[in-house]
């Protein structure tokens, strides 16, 4: 029974870290067609560079949740002390990442809102 449970939560890791790159993926590419309108345009605007900005870091900060998932997933069964430490130092850091990404954006987003 623990070897399926196994099984299932490393497939659920590898399905976890693939939706991360795919939602980098699109936020990238969402955030350099924004950037290219801007560019094209015949009067930029400036907040449309702080849009790009806002659509590209909400797409990281969704990525970094992910990924946390997926380093969770894969320590879920049977973990060693080793793996426990290394897991918490792991998500320490993408929280602290993504709090600091979530409070850039909220500034951004409250420059914007000006």
């Amino acid at each position: 029974m623990t070897q399926i449970i196994k099984v299932i939560a490393e497939y659920a890791a590898f399905l976890a870290e693939g939706l991360a790159a795919i939602v980098i993926v699109f936020g990238a590419l969402q955030a350099m067609w924004t950037y290219l309108r801007r560019l094209i345009a015949p009067n930029p605007d400036i907040r449309q560079s702080c849009l790009c900005r806002i659509q590209l870091g909400h797409s990281l900060s969704l990525a970094l949740e992910f990924l946390i998932g997926a380093d969770i997933l894969k320590t879920a069964v049977a973990p060693s002390w080793e793996d426990i430490g290394q897991l918490a130092a792991i998500i320490g850091i993408r929280t602290v990442l993504n709090f600091f990404l979530m409070w850039e954006l909220g500034r951004t987003e409250k420059e914007l809102s000006k």
